[in-house]
Parts: C-alpha cells; sequence; structure tokens
C-alpha cells in the first residue's frame, strides 16, 4: 500500500512520542518530527546529540523517564546488541498500553523475541525498518517496511509519513524486517557491481565521470547509484551508510536463508574490507578495497 503525505500541511498531534537513537539516521529522522509539532521526548546514550533538541523537545536523561513520559516510543539503534541493552531497560518497565516501533535492521530472531515479550507485558510492538540513508532521513523521504498489526500501524503512521514518503505495510511482526534484510541484500549486490564497473571501465581508459553519466542516463541507473556517483568521482567516502553496517546485514541475510551464487562473493567483499581498515568508511569504498586487491 502507498500512502502520502501533505508535508507543507501543519497538523495536531495528540500523542506524546519517545525517539530513541540519535546516530546518523535517528536524529534527522526525530528532527522531522520536531519540525512537524510533535510533542516529542529524546534520549541517546551520548547526551552531546541531545542538545539540538533542547528549544523545542523534551531532553530525557535516561530511558525510563522517556518511557514514563511517552505514548508512542520509536527506537533507531544500531544492531541486534544495541536494541537488546535497550529494550533490557524497557522490558523491566511498567508498559501497558504504550506503542513500540523499532527502526532498526537487526535479526529475525531478535525483533521476534523483543516482540513477543514486549506483547506479553500489555504492549504494542511494531518492526518497521527503513529503505533510504542519511539524505532521504534528512529529506523525509524514506520507505518504511512495516510488520505488525493493522490496528497498531495505522495508530503510527501518522508519524512516519512525516519521516517518509511511502509506508508498505508488510504483515504480521517479523515480516517488516524481513523486507529490510531483502532490499540490503539487493544493495550489497548492486554496489559491488557498481564498484566493479567502474574499476573495468577505468581499465579500458574510461573516466569514473564518463561511466557514472553513462550509468545514470541510461536503465542501468537508480536512486542507488545517483546518490553514489558524487563520491565515487572524487574517490571519498565519508560515510553515509559505512562498511560494517552493509557486512552486518549481508551476514543477517544469510542467516535468514540467503544462499545464492552471488552470496560468497559479497560476503568476501564486504569482510575484506572491513578487515583491510574500511569499517566506518561509506559501502563505496569497495572500490579502493578491489583495487588494491587486484593490484
Amino acid at each position: 500500500m502507498r500512502r502520502f503525505q501533505m508535508k507543507n500541511c501543519r497538523m495536531e498531534y495528540k500523542d506524546k512520542i519517545g525517539f530513541i537513537g540519535l546516530g546518523n539516521m535517528g536524529k534527522p529522522m526525530a528532527k522531522n518530527l520536531e519540525k512537524a509539532g510533535v510533542n516529542l521526548f529524546v534520549y541517546n546514550r551520548t547526551a552531546e546529540k541531545m542538545q539540538d533538541f533542547a528549544e523545542n523537545s523534551m531532553i530525557c536523561h535516561d530511558i525510563v523517564t522517556l518511557i514514563r513520559s511517552s505514548d508512542i516510543i520509536f527506537t533507531m539503534l544500531t544492531n541486534d546488541d544495541a536494541v537488546h541493552a535497550v529494550y533490557e531497560t524497557i522490558l523491566s518497565m511498567n508498559i501497558a498500553g504504550k506503542l513500540f516501533v523499532d527502526m532498526s535492521t537487526i535479526s529475525q530472531e531478535a525483533s521476534n523475541a523483543i516482540s513477543e515479550i514486549t506483547k506479553s507485558k500489555g504492549a504494542g510492538f511494531i518492526d518497521a525498518p527503513v529503505a533510504g540513508s542519511t539524505q532521504p532521513a534528512k529529506d523525509g523521504t524514506l520507505i518504511f517496511m512495516v510488520g505488525g498489526s493493522e490496528e497498531d500501524e495505522k495508530k503510527v503512521l501518522p508519524y512516519l509519513e512525516i519521516m517518509g514518503k511511502e509506508v508498505k505495510y508488510m504483515g504480521e511482526n517479523g515480516q517488516g524486517v524481513n523486507a529490510k534484510l531483502c532490499i540490503n541484500y539487493y544493495l550489497s549486490i548492486l554496489y559491488q557491481g557498481m564498484a566493479e564497473t567502474v574499476l573495468f571501465a577505468e581499465k579500458l581508459g574510461i573516466s569514473r565521470e564518463n561511466m557514472m553519466s553513462i550509468i545514470n542516463e541510461s536503465a542501468s541507473g537508480s536512486g542507488a547509484s545517483k546518490v553514489k556517483t558524487k563520491s565515487i568521482i572524487k574517490d571519498e567516502y565519508p560515510a553515509a551508510f559505512s562498511i560494517d553496517l552493509m557486512l552486518k546485514d549481508v551476514k543477517l541475510a544469510i542467516e535468514a536463508g540467503a544462499k545464492f551464487p552471488l552470496t560468497a562473493s559479497i560476503l568476501e567483499t564486504y569482510q575484506g574490507a572491513k578487515d583491510a581498515g574500511f569499517s566506518d568508511s561509506d559501502v563505496m569504498s569497495i572500490i579502493p578495497f578491489i583495487k588494491g586487491k587486484d593490484k
């Protein structure tokens, strides 16, 4: 199902919204909620990242205060360990009647376990990971893939529509996470194909600028290729989506059953890039990694 919103229309939001996790993705997402006039409570383990919210939102210095203050709580965290750590505190509280929306990319096992325990305590739980990186997070053009009850999805829909351009209801709990693993598996292949094509073109005397222009203006082009073009041409890779995060998602896909002709190749590439020191660089730093390997 495709959902649209009127971004310039000011609405009244009755729920008190909590947001945990103000990293590269979470902070701009929370900022979009704040700009829309949402009654927002924020928490981040690194306190400095909360300061931008001091004027218009409520800063919480611990998770317990945020949970007690909020009706709907969004979590945007790095991995299984981070999500388990946060929900360990949450699940020790009386959370009956609250609704939790985890937007992190985590394993099926972790998401399903947290969902079951949360619901057993009388609260709702939705897995709603996103397609899109830091720029779509800033622009409010993410795509949400939602797993959970339709009733709970309707409750959070107005807030997801502030942060994204499209909300896909995938079905029961866990299906949002499954869809996210699929799209990131595809991206891992796409990025490796783009890296190899650019390096192949250079061997044949074709510049990166010309090659990326051909890719982007042909049927081969996509939003993914266009957003990476500047970085590829400049051969500079500040992290929009890091090697570490892509490797994590490739491994999660493999755990979930991905076993195809290209699976071993992408795992070798992203693991190799991490081992070579590119962990915190953007995913397209597989270009200098592969280039160095090829010498």
